[in-house]
């Protein structure tokens, strides 16, 4: 079986106690917002005015047609490449690279690209091909809509919310077939929507393309409002998320997923569901997936009660929306910290499995016999690595509250009118690296 457990550097691995890392990173979160309050009184963050341009041939070279059409086909042929191995390979994910391909190169992969290079998915998506072409076909039978305002993140929401579902609590995710299954579904789902919607769809429809674009923000080059590709602090791009029905949920799923999946590595996860059977655990890991993702609803948009009474602008019914980029880098420190040695390591795995994808006995690669070569960063280095994102994560999110904070909230309440919002991530801090590290 896979191990989707993803491996992390325990107690012991840490050069710290961990009672040292766990107040260490509360302090540097603290420490950070007493330096902003001090120094940054103003909003300095210009968003979609900010950034200085890119030179001109990596602007057209960037939007040549020819370049999107590369990038289209290419995703169509991974795509294809992916569901061929997870339907008709082996049936056992010890031998199957589908399942690793999915779970690690894609979804774990997908952040730190997005977070460098920009909205990687949404170039790559070949579902946007595949509805374009079937509307084409069916247009005269079938009428395009316009997408209604309401929808907003809604359905990215919920499909989120089924994978999550599907790699956390479902104890038969790694297998081939139900790789194959959900991708096929959800294929089939999106693309049917693709073709009544349009490409808009999949701006906020397509969970993955919500997810991939949410850490483009974060990227060091985006587009400024009219268009022109530049060169751009990462924060400045963060408040370029706009605010929309079911962002705040969207955003919440993401964190509290991955909260749970730390919850469910730790020796009081084992504990309780040590005697269950499997429909038990399904329903006890269900239940908890539920809740962890309620916790961060409810203390996120508790905080921000406080910033929506103390307002100096009208109206202030959209406040939970426009704080909610702020929650952006936690969830990309988290999704790091989490996975950084899942990815080490089975990552490995998606590259030997692939000398014979199909189970013919090939050796296309010449790998086989090669194992996981545990032994390319040390417990320590993964220790490091999962502290230092959740930190960094928090210190970033800390400026990005603090900034829309000062534009938002009346002068005299500034300070306080941010401490239960400080709080909350203080906790999300400690709270992060207790379960990284202390499990």
């Amino acid at each position: 079986m896979m191990p989707l457990a993803h491996g992390i550097g325990g107690r012991s691995d840490l050069p710290v106690p961990l009672w040292l890392a766990v107040y260490g990173a509360a302090a540097a979160v603290l420490i950070s917002f007493v330096a902003l309050v001090a120094f940054w009184a103003d909003p300095k963050l210009r968003g979609e005015r900010a950034g200085r341009p890119v030179p001109a041939g990596v602007q057209r070279v960037a939007d040549a047609a020819g370049t999107r059409a590369v990038l289209h086909i290419l995703g169509l042929l991974v795509g294809a490449l992916v569901m061929v191995v997870a339907w008709l390979g082996p049936a056992d994910s010890a031998r199957n690279p589908a399942p690793t391909w999915f779970y690690v190169w894609f979804w774990v992969g997908l952040a730190p690209a997005s977070a460098l290079l920009g909205p990687v998915w949404r170039r790559l998506n070949p579902l946007r091909g595949i509805a374009a072409v079937a509307g084409a076909v069916v247009g005269r039978w079938i009428r395009r809509r316009e997408l209604p305002a309401s929808v907003g993140y809604w359905p990215a929401a919920i499909g989120l919310s089924g994978f999550a579902w599907l790699e956390l609590v479902y104890d038969r995710a790694d297998a081939p077939r139900t790789v194959a299954v959900f991708l096929t579904g959800y294929a089939v789902v999106h693309v049917a929507f693709g073709v009544i919607y349009g490409p808009r769809w999949f701006d906020r429809g397509d969970g993955f393309e919500a997810y991939s674009t949410f850490f483009a923000y974060l990227a060091p080059v985006g587009r400024r409002a009219d268009g022109r590709l530049v060169a751009r602090n990462p924060l400045d791009g963060l408040t370029m998320i706009k605010p929309a029905p079911g962002l705040v949920t969207t955003v919440a799923v993401l964190l509290g997923s991955t909260a749970f999946d730390g919850l469910t590595r730790t020796r009081l996860w084992n504990s309780l569901t040590a005697t269950l059977d499997r429909p038990g655990y399904m329903a006890f890991g269900t239940a908890g997936l539920v809740q962890a993702v309620l916790f961060v609803l409810v203390t996120y948009t508790a905080a921000i009660a406080v910033i929506r009474r103390h307002a100096a602008t009208e109206p202030t019914a959209d406040i939970p929306a426009r704080f909610v980029h702020s929650l952006v880098p936690i969830v990309f420190g988290y999704t790091i910290a989490h996975y950084f040695s899942l990815a080490v390591f089975q990552g490995q795995a998606g590259y030997l499995l692939a000398t014979d994808p199909l189970g013919h006995g090939w050796d296309l690669l010449h790998t086989f016999g090669r194992r996981i070569d545990y032994t390319v960063v040390t417990p320590q280095t993964i220790a490091v690595v999962q502290v230092a994102a959740i930190v960094i994560g928090h210190v970033v999110a800390v400026a990005a509250a603090h900034d829309r904070a000062v534009a938002t909230v009346s002068r005299h309440n500034q300070r306080s009118g941010q401490y239960p919002l400080l709080a909350v991530m203080i906790a999300y801090t400690m709270g992060g690296v207790a379960l990284l590290v202390g499990s």
